[in-house]
């Protein structure tokens, strides 16, 4: 791991004490002697100049910290894992599967990273889709989904160049292992550990139940085409950035070649955040 010297401080605006947990976070910086970077409505929030664009910040810092939930650190997870700098998300809302550093233990992972224990350091892939001779990174999901007024879509899948599946339903979901606890879950897709190497395909209220959540090598390579037209279908990656597709519109999905350094908290492990957050054992 890269020695530390800068940390980018990527936040959700809105969250609650955002003010004060920045102020203690830029304390806690300053007294390792580390130059802290913060995104420009960060800056805003302390009154400081000198804000960062967020898209920036991964290319001027050793390591990115999120305050916020997961879809903060969505935004700048894909340009975090090019650029070959660790994440670290703090959560300050509600579930918080990636942002899964507690507040109350967020110097006590910086303590451990900064020592240098790289245990708590996990690799996560990610998808790289290509449409209409665009390529785009992402985390969680892949989507082809209808919209709130369509009817059901038609869409034929292909894998490593076989055609393998032509459905009806309300759209497909292709997710990572850490993206099968999201809208994959939702859809009744199972939980996948980040360490598997594989990519799951999760039907969306599929209109037969001949095709169910299917989980293939993170080496196959997805091809999807639509085959509906007069409907408003969209393609969504990580539930942030997407396009409009019509009829013959094809997504091609692989791995990505780059990876996420996700960091979390050296009390707890993967199985102790499924607990947490879906209340097993509970």
């Amino acid at each position: 791991m890269r020695m530390i010297k800068k940390v980018g401080v990527v936040i959700k605006p809105h969250a609650p004490r955002i003010e004060s947990i920045l102020a203690e976070l830029g304390l806690y910086l300053e007294g390792r002697g580390i130059q802290c970077l913060l995104e420009e409505v960060a800056a805003e929030k302390l009154k400081k100049p000198g804000g960062v664009p967020r898209h920036k910040i991964p290319e001027e810092a050793d390591l990115v910290v999120v305050l916020g939930g997961d879809g903060t650190l969505l935004s700048i997870a894909h340009i975090a894992a090019c650029k070959n700098v660790p994440v670290m998300g703090v959560n300050l809302g509600n579930l918080g599967f990636l942002t899964e550093v507690p507040l109350n233990e967020m110097t006590l992972t910086l303590d451990a990273l900064l020592g240098g224990n790289e245990n708590i350091i996990n690799t996560r892939l990610l998808l790289e889709s290509r449409f209409k001779g665009d390529f785009d990174l992402c985390l969680n999901d892949v989507v082809i989904n209808k919209s709130a007024l369509a009817r059901t879509i038609h869409i034929k899948i292909w894998i490593d160049d076989r055609e393998v599946e032509t459905m009806k339903s309300d759209g497909l979901i292709i997710a990572t292992p850490t993206g099968s606890t999201a809208y994959s879950l939702a859809a009744g897709g199972p939980i996948l550990q980040p360490s598997i190497p594989a990519v799951l395909l999760t039907p969306i209220c599929p209109h037969t139940l001949t095709f169910r959540p299917t989980v293939i090598s993170s080496d196959s390579h997805i091809r999807v085409q639509l085959l509906t037209s007069g409907e408003e279908v969209f393609l969504t990656l990580d539930g942030q950035r997407g396009a409009p597709m019509v009829k013959n519109d094809i997504v091609e999905v692989r791995r990505a070649k780059c990876e996420l350094s996700l960091v979390s908290s050296p009390k707890r492990n993967y199985f102790d955040l499924l607990r947490e957050k879906l209340s097993w054992g509970g």
